[in-house]
């Protein structure tokens, strides 16, 4: 019977169920997998037993909320918005106990998580983003064709206000560029972007420094070795880029999109329009560049009026 199983037994099932079935993220299911392992933990040694399907079944609103009193205040204390997504991958976990295994604990829904306020994006201006791609070229150690990838990924990320994932997911028969892309974002919700020039330019420049011959599903950008590009190449690559550049750790590759939209917003583009080109699903995702262009606003003010 399910409810015989052990907890970590169903938590290896949950895991796969993410894998295969609703094929996350490998981020999010190490996440998912990390949450739930010391929440298993927790339990099984607040009640000194080993944890079955049924035990979790039985867990109470008051042992959910001393786990999160747990990682609130342990060695490495959890930050508000982390404590909220490990709420969130535990309800997870219990919502595959009730449909899967028969499981289900209404007493998970009692339990509120942290409040969490909204970080402002953090972008970067428009000449340290001109910086960032221009940098690539300056470094010895790269072969022209890799600083040529290098600069088209970045004119993506900034001209297009991709995400990584949605950059490094085009295929070679997406290139030579149109005047528009059609990008599968999150949600696998679809969206139209517009490509300037300078992005196909790029694109257009590394495609004929390419070593590679890639097939037409094959993905477009690669490394070194002839394998897909990985986003945690760009991540290191800017890291670097930044560190030559004297800019501070804010600006990553996901900086780029933050800056395709505060300077549009800057430049008097709308938000509904702002928030088809990101592909958000909600308007108050995107009011938050406001804050940003607002800032900039009363920065640029305090510097330039005469009484400030």
């Amino acid at each position: 019977m399910a409810g015989s199983l052990t907890a970590q037994e169903a938590r290896a099932r949950w895991l796969e169920h993410l894998a295969n079935e609703r094929r996350v993220s490998p981020r999010t299911l190490e996440a998912y997998g990390f949450a739930a392992g010391r929440y298993v933990a927790f339990l099984e040694q607040h009640r000194a037993e080993n944890l079955t399907v049924q035990g979790l079944a039985e867990v109470t609103a008051g042992e959910l909320r001393a786990w999160l009193a747990h990682l609130r205040a342990g060695d490495h204390p959890l930050s508000p918005r982390s404590l909220s997504q490990a709420l969130s991958a535990i309800r997870t976990f219990h919502r595959f106990l009730d449909r899967r295994l028969d499981a289900p604990n209404a007493a998970i829904d009692l339990v509120r998580g942290p409040r969490v306020k909204p970080g402002a994006p953090r972008p970067v201006t428009e000449d340290q983003a001109r910086g960032l791609i221009a940098e690539p070229a300056f470094d010895p150690e790269r072969e022209d064709w890799e600083v040529a990838r290098d600069q088209a990924v970045l004119t993506l990320l900034y001209g297009c206000g991709l995400r990584i994932s949605e950059g490094l997911s085009l295929k070679r028969a997406d290139a030579p560029l149109g005047e528009s892309l059609r990008i599968t974002g999150k949600g696998s919700k679809t969206r139209i972007v517009p490509v300037l020039p300078a992005v196909r330019e790029a694109v257009d420049v590394y495609l004929a420094q390419a070593p590679f011959a890639l097939a037409p599903d094959a993905p477009l950008f690669r490394a070194k070795r002839g394998g897909p590009l990985s986003p945690r190449h760009v991540q290191a690559t800017v890291q670097g880029l930044r560190s030559r550049l004297g800019l501070p750790a804010s600006a990553t590759p996901h900086a780029l999109r933050h800056s395709f939209a505060t300077h549009l917003l800057g430049a008097g583009a709308d938000l509904r329009s702002i928030q088809e080109l990101l592909g958000h699903a909600s308007l108050s995702t995107t009011q938050r560049y406001t804050q940003v262009d607002a800032a900039a606003l009363l920065t640029a003010y305090a510097k330039a009026h005469p009484h400030a």
